[in-house]
């Protein structure tokens, strides 16, 4: 094993998403990650949504569970509980996202296990947390983003991706990562409620203070305007923003209104957002997505194109940056960062159930 984390173990117990997103993210730069599944279906992800039409794997397993091994345990058999326990003995890491209280069911409550691995950091991962009112909820990415809102004149929207699995990963990752440098056995609480509350920026400030909503705006926001999503004459989208001061000023040179004081400060283009709005949408639709493109990148005003997975495919600076790779012989998401001393490593695709179970029987944990 090599990598910046080569000396650490960790067991992911944990199904699906956001779990084991943050073991990924660890296996990515080294760490040894056993993957345990149930032996008779394994973890649901196998078969979840997109299948890999040369062998019918699921390409979230795939991609979710690179660079583990994995092995398949009944926790409730005496024989596999043991090699279970043996294995935790010497770990670094759980990650586990069972409903509260399941992990003390199957008799292995966090603080016996820390009484027995006096460092190990329990990474438990949940809708709601481990106590409150909604403990005990089935939690779901869908439920969590519930609040997130939606276009003006219509109903809330739900992201068309797994938002708050993928960053509750990294945010259970990270948080392991603090709890693992304290050199000090504990729980880690990471649940999906707090993890897409803390990026909503100072709305639950400002109605703490003022009573104020944030209003639903869709792709806009209340603070900043022109902002959002226009459609460009050949039916092509980009997306503008002109969050700063300076970048305002350079999209009202570009729509001819650099010297109407209606849109000189924020709080005039705020007073009259109907109406920019409108003006920047009526400008991107007399010409081409890339002529605004163009425009824009010569003016060093933010705009990108709006893609879909055909343009990303071929795009020269996703391509530039390794943003796509070949693991085993499938496509998928690089490397989260990049470190320039100790890089992470992509070194194979989410395997079969298991398919190291005789490796992990006899040898255990791999020596860093």
């Amino acid at each position: 094993m090599s990598g910046p984390l080569s000396d650490i173990r960790v067991l992911d117990i944990s199904t699906v998403l956001a779990g084991p997103n943050c073991a990924r993210y660890l296996a990515d730069f080294g760490a040894d990650v056993i993957k345990v599944e149930r032996p008779d279906t394994g973890d649901s992800l196998r078969g979840m949504a997109w299948r890999d039409p040369r062998d019918g794997s699921g390409l979230w397993w795939k991609l979710v569970n690179r660079n583990k091994r994995n092995i398949a345990l009944d926790l409730k058999n005496t024989d596999d509980r043991e090699l279970f326990l043996r294995l935790l003995d010497e770990a670094n890491v759980l990650v586990e996202n069972f409903r509260p209280g399941t992990l003390e069911r199957l008799d292995l409550h966090p603080d016996t296990l820390i009484a027995r691995n006096p460092k190990l950091v329990v990474v438990r991962i949940s809708g709601f947390g481990q106590d409150g009112p909604y403990a005990k909820r089935p939690g779901f990415a869908s439920i969590a983003e519930s609040m997130a809102g939606g276009e003006p004149d219509g109903p809330p929207m739900l992201p068309a991706i797994a938002l708050t699995d993928e960053v509750t990963g990294i945010t259970a990752a990270f948080a392991a990562m603090v709890a693992l440098h304290s050199g000090v056995g504990q729980v880690v609480d990471v649940n999906l409620l707090t993890t897409i509350f803390q990026i909503m920026g100072p709305v639950i400030s400002l109605y703490k203070l003022t009573g104020e909503l944030q209003p639903r705006l869709g792709s806009g926001l209340p603070y900043t305007v022109p902002r959002g999503v226009y459609q460009c004459v050949d039916g092509k989208w980009v997306g503008v923003s002109a969050s700063s001061d300076t970048v305002a000023a350079r999209v009202m040179k570009i729509l001819g209104l650099e010297t109407d004081e209606r849109f000189t400060t924020f709080a005039g283009r705020m007073e009259h957002r109907e109406l920019l709005q409108k003006l920047m949408g009526d400008w991107c639709a007399t010409r081409t997505r890339d002529e605004v493109v163009a425009i824009f990148e010569e003016a060093e005003a933010a705009v990108g194109p709006v893609f879909d997975m055909s343009d990303i495919a071929k795009d020269p600076h996703y391509a530039a940056r390794n943003m796509i790779q070949e693991v085993g012989n499938t496509p998928m998401q690089g490397l989260i960062a990049a470190l320039s001393k100790t890089p992470g490593e992509l070194r194979w695709e989410g395997r079969l159930l298991n398919s190291d179970c005789d490796a992990i029987n006899s040898q255990g944990w791999l020596t860093p």
